[in-house]
């Protein structure tokens, strides 16, 4: 087993954006979802690496060839989409901490979830010991500049990482980058990947 567990925070600890939420925010922005998803997730990099929500909004309407009236609204319905828990993974980073398990978080998230996170689940996130958020190190995965941050922020060669993350590209970037890497399906998995070690 690697020296350290380095999780993904979206599709892994916490929940991908709920059909509710998606469909929100389509209805805030007045348009098609086909084409406001398309928008929406060609400007998110940078939005990911640090740039401020007013500009990810603007170059979002921009892409659409319009201009949304309450981008305020737009920002709040897309926090909220993001700011879900899933339980049973928090719990196992607790359980993992307290078996003495060094743990990190790389996670691509936007400034404004940063104090959401941080105010209302100090609980777990306290248990990690380097929280690697890609608007506040102003690179994302898949770069494969993240994951060296990281494992330098964990105090360790990437080679002694064990990175978990449920998106393809970003478990072969870790790998790229030195690391061990596993494409996340569900906590059992994580428990007998640990067991494994």
């Amino acid at each position: 087993m690697p020296d350290a567990i380095v999780f993904d925070l979206y599709g892994v600890i916490a929940r991908t954006q709920p059909e509710e939420a998606r469909r929100r925010l389509v209805e805030l922005a007045g348009v098609p979802g086909e084409e406001f998803w398309e928008a929406y997730w060609a400007c998110r990099p940078a939005y990911d690496a640090g740039q401020d929500a007013a500009g990810y909004w603007a170059g979002v309407a921009s892409r659409l060839g319009i201009r949304f009236t309450d981008v305020p609204a737009l920002v709040r319905a897309d926090v909220d989409s993001w700011s879900l828990v899933d339980e049973e993974m928090a719990e196992l980073v607790c359980e993992l901490a307290d078996q003495g398990r060094t743990l990190g978080l790389l996670s691509n998230i936007v400034e404004d979830l940063v104090p959401v996170w941080e105010s209302g689940h100090g609980r777990w996130l306290g248990r990690f010991a380097a929280l690697t958020f890609s608007c506040r190190i102003g690179v994302a995965k898949p770069d494969l500049r993240a994951y060296e941050i990281c494992a330098a922020r964990m105090g360790m060669a990437p080679s002694r990482v064990l990175f978990i993350d449920d998106n393809a590209a970003n478990v072969a970037a870790a790998r790229e980058a030195g690391m061990s890497a596993e494409l996340f399906t569900s906590p059992a998995q994580v428990r007998a990947l640990v067991a494994g070690g």
